[in-house]
């Protein structure tokens, strides 16, 4: 890792201009960065040329700067002896970033976001790694093999651990990783250059909803078409050209007036914030997991300090960004919408879903997914119910009800309950004690759940008053709109 003592070090004894602290970039370009443009200019234009173009070639940053490493890092090597004969290293972790941006990663590191990689213990990875995947890619980090789905999915957006091998190489299988969250040699997580691609860092670029749409798209997450059919996606595809997407001050409503990007609500500065790379403190739900819970119940899971961050606070700075546009009760009816479709969600699908799947287990084989209830569950939060929610939470309806509400119904009513019954009933059918007892306790809470005011129309128990008031409903409908 390259620390501010190594940098003054260098100065102290009369070697190389590099940076001594963040207020004092080099006054020149050193002589090693010099050396390495010489040859990537020849070798790899298009890097050089990025980093022409950077703010980093303007104070006088470059190759060195970045890329050197003290002779014992674990994943240091000499680079070209004969010319250069330099350690650097082939990462740039965010403990290298924090020599000049210490705030930045000081926020990401207690953002969701560099936690990705955690994802290598989740029920995703099994998939990936088992189910969809083999252990046919075979590496010198790697032996026994590892799952080319695994290494070509979900590592390049949630981050790999990265392997390094003899004289500071980096091991195939979890090298080239831009992944958000991932493990670096030097024991940090996180990768700046996730959002901040390689050698220009473009502010503008790093402001793209295209940027973020790498990784939160498809039918798990798809943020980026959430947001591409909400009114502020919208906004932003008619008047991209008015955005001001390099302006360094970048505020909503001043600097620009059109529909925010993913930046915009997230992390960026308003009139009264400043940026923050932690993109969790304006988010009042997490969504991601079978039953929607507030962000500091997942921060203090992961020993965040943002855990002492409360919801009500995120969702006071979230109304900030909004206000640049929006009248204060448009902010809270809102809420108030999503609020419902949060609690919607949870109640009459997440909670008894959770509950019909735990009720079921015995009568399951052990492997996970090896089973159709795995497999109906999983996509019913997983895929619909996330759907449901992140839809509502961005304004996007087609992907709160189409793609979100109306398959998790369909697929709640006819794949997860008719599974559960087939499940009582080979249960009950069998001559194993312990399957009929659960086979009748599952049936059970099929009954508890079915009964339930939310489900009850499946049995055809509406009472009386909810009849009327449905047929109510239609009838006035009819009068306004039938010709």
């Amino acid at each position: 890792m390259k620390s501010l003592i190594t940098l003054a070090a260098f100065l102290l004894f009369g070697a190389n201009p590099v940076l001594a602290s963040v207020d004092a970039p080099p006054k020149e370009m050193s002589e090693e960065t010099k050396q390495c443009v010489k040859c990537h200019k020849k070798n790899n234009p298009g890097i050089t040329q990025q980093w022409g173009a950077s703010k980093h070639y303007r104070a006088k940053v470059g190759c060195y700067e970045c890329h050197m490493a003290n002779d014992d890092d674990v994943d240091a090597y000499i680079h070209d002896d004969e010319k250069v004969k330099k350690s650097i290293s082939i990462i740039v972790s965010p403990k290298d970033c924090e020599n000049c941006h210490a705030k930045e990663v000081k926020e990401n590191s207690e953002s969701h976001h560099v936690k990705a990689g955690r994802i290598m213990a989740s029920l995703d990875n099994l998939l990936a790694e088992v189910v969809e995947g083999n252990s046919g890619l075979i590496t010198e980090g790697f032996p026994e093999g590892n799952s080319a789905a695994a290494v070509n999915g979900c590592w390049q957006c949630h981050g790999s651990q990265v392997k390094v091998l003899k004289d500071g190489q980096l091991d195939p299988a979890t090298w080239p990783n831009t992944g958000i969250g991932r493990i670096n040699p030097d024991g940090s997580e996180g990768a700046c250059t996730a959002c901040h691609a390689r050698h220009q860092f473009s502010v503008a670029q790093a402001r793209e909803p295209d940027t973020c749409g790498k990784c939160h798209l498809g039918p798990d997450h798809p943020q980026k078409e959430i947001y591409e059919e909400s009114k502020h996606g919208i906004q932003y595809a008619a008047h991209k050209d008015d955005m001001n997407l390099d302006n360094p001050k970048w505020i909503p409503g001043e600097d620009y007036f059109s529909g925010p990007t993913c930046a915009t609500c997230h992390m960026s500065a308003t009139r009264k914030q400043d940026v923050n790379h932690n993109v969790g403190l304006r988010i009042s739900w997490n969504n991601r997991p079978p039953l929607s819970v507030r962000p500091e119940v997942t921060d203090k899971k992961m020993g965040s300090p943002s855990a002492a961050i409360g919801w009500e606070d995120r969702r006071d700075s979230m109304k900030d960004v909004c206000s640049a546009c929006h009248s204060e009760e448009y902010i809270d009816s809102f809420y108030i919408q999503y609020d419902g479709m949060i609690a919607l969600y949870n109640e009459k699908f997440g909670k008894p879903g959770k509950e019909l799947y735990g009720a079921a287990k015995s009568l399951l084989k052990p492997a996970k997914f090896s089973n159709k209830l795995d497999w109906i569950w999983f996509e019913l939060w997983h895929h619909e119910g996330r759907r449901a929610r992140m839809g509502a939470s961005m304004m996007a309806p087609d992907y709160t009800h189409w793609h979100g509400t109306y398959d998790l119904a369909k697929h709640f009513y006819t794949k997860m309950i008719p599974e559960l019954e087939h499940l009582v009933a080979n249960g009950a059918a069998s001559g194993d004690a312990k399957k009929k007892t659960a086979a009748k306790a599952l049936q059970a809470k099929i009954d508890e759940v079915l009964n339930s005011s939310n489900h009850m129309w499946y049995l055809d128990k509406l009472t009386d008053k909810q009849k009327a008031v449905r047929k109510a409903a239609v009838e006035d409908a009819k009068k306004k709109y039938a010709k």
